[in-house]
């Protein structure tokens, strides 16, 4: 579903990327983790064309994000992307958030786009949430608004750029749940996180970077078993601590 092959990407002469690859199978769940500035949240905008990246490749669905002839707007419409600060529109409601997209992008009608919209807010559990304000919301419940207007676009996979980060403790595992439920229905999906509970649960792989480079590419198991780094088992000791 995502071929990232050889991505190097650079801002003025700081290298931010450097050679990654790595390929997401559909269904698959990958987390994606390691230090600030490693190059993790580059990595996952690259994929939908957020970032422009100088050197490699990258194919969504066998399309090349890369290549002067995509159309990035479509590209993008097929990928669900989650941020850490939620990116709702303040001065419309809830549903209204879900509906424009699907409107604008899909050309769905008013009632087909509330009906999926109503639908999904049911689905992350605030469906009683539909006619209010972001602001009238809690972080975690802005969080799944944006997660279901993310999945109004029917999207082929979803992209998580630490979705949890901005929340207070008590508000991430209601994200997180959502997050669970979204892999156990076979959605691919890619998330950048700390959130070690939630890759031992649900990943099937997971990616350490640090320093703009893939240092582990490999199953759960292997990297919470022994990875075989010592930047990342260093990574790991700090932050299993907590």
């Amino acid at each position: 579903m995502i071929d990232i092959s050889k991505v190097s990407k650079w801002y003025g002469e700081f290298q931010v990327l450097d050679q990654c690859s790595t390929r997401i199978a559909k269904g698959e769940v990958v987390v994606v983790c390691g230090p600030s500035g490693s190059g993790k949240s580059t990595l996952i905008k690259c994929v939908n064309g957020l970032e422009l990246f100088q050197r490699g490749e990258i194919t969504v669905d066998g399309t090349s994000v890369g290549a002067k002839g995509t159309n990035l707007p479509v590209l993008r419409s097929k990928i669900g992307m989650v941020f850490q600060n939620f990116e709702l529109f303040p001065h419309i409601s809830v549903i209204d958030n879900i509906k424009l997209a699907q409107i604008k992008v899909l050309g769905r009608d008013e009632g087909e786009a509330a009906e999926n919209g109503l639908g999904l807010l049911r689905r992350v559990g605030l469906d009683e949430q539909a006619y209010k304000y972001p602001a009238q919301l809690s972080g975690g419940q802005q969080q799944r608004v944006a997660i279901a207007r993310a999945l109004a676009m029917d999207p082929i996979a979803m992209l998580f750029d630490e979705p949890t980060s901005a929340l207070d403790p008590e508000m991430i595992n209601e994200v997180l749940d959502v997050m669970v439920e979204l892999a156990s229905d076979g959605m691919t999906m890619m998330v950048v996180t700390h959130e070690m509970g939630f890759a031992r649960k649900v990943a099937d792989r997971v990616v350490f970077m640090d320093e703009g480079r893939i240092e582990e590419d490999c199953t759960k198991d292997e990297f919470f078993g022994a990875p075989r780094g010592e930047r990342a088992q260093s990574f790991l000791s700090k932050i299993l601590q907590h």
